[in-house]
């Protein structure tokens, strides 16, 4: 039961961060993504922050609509995390404001928190020991 609790919070916690890459956030959100990515992908940083919320977006939708299949999504979310933290070091070296991350403190938290944002994806969607829930 607890990880279906967790799986459904990593949902929610996706899709208010995909809406905020759409909308309020979408802005701020620019600061975060390194010029290094923008060369790699042929594409400016509005088009990285949209498609980094429609994937948000996706993932947490696919995490309560395909249960059958939640290990594999769980891998997914925890591979967007890793893919995205280059954003969040950049940011903490530049030191540069983003919505919610104003500090130097909150950037770190935020850089802390990532890899425990990855296991909270990993824990949540794996299967459940035998006789336990």
């Amino acid at each position: 039961m607890r990880r279906v609790v967790g799986r459904w919070a990593l949902a929610a916690l996706l899709v208010v961060a995909g809406a905020s890459h759409l909308t309020w956030g979408r802005r701020g959100y620019r600061i975060v993504v390194p010029d290094w990515a923008t060369r790699l992908l042929h594409t400016d940083k509005d088009t990285i922050v949209l498609a980094s919320g429609v994937v948000e977006l996706m993932l947490g939708g696919a995490l309560v609509a395909f249960p059958g299949e939640q290990r594999r999504i769980g891998w997914a979310v925890a591979a967007f995390f890793v893919a995205v933290f280059p954003g969040n070091v950049h940011q903490w070296r530049t030191g540069r404001p983003a919505p919610m991350l104003a500090t130097d403190r909150a950037r770190f938290v935020r850089l802390v928190l990532q890899p425990l944002l990855v296991a909270w994806a990993l824990w949540s969607t794996a299967a459940p020991a035998r006789g336990r829930g």
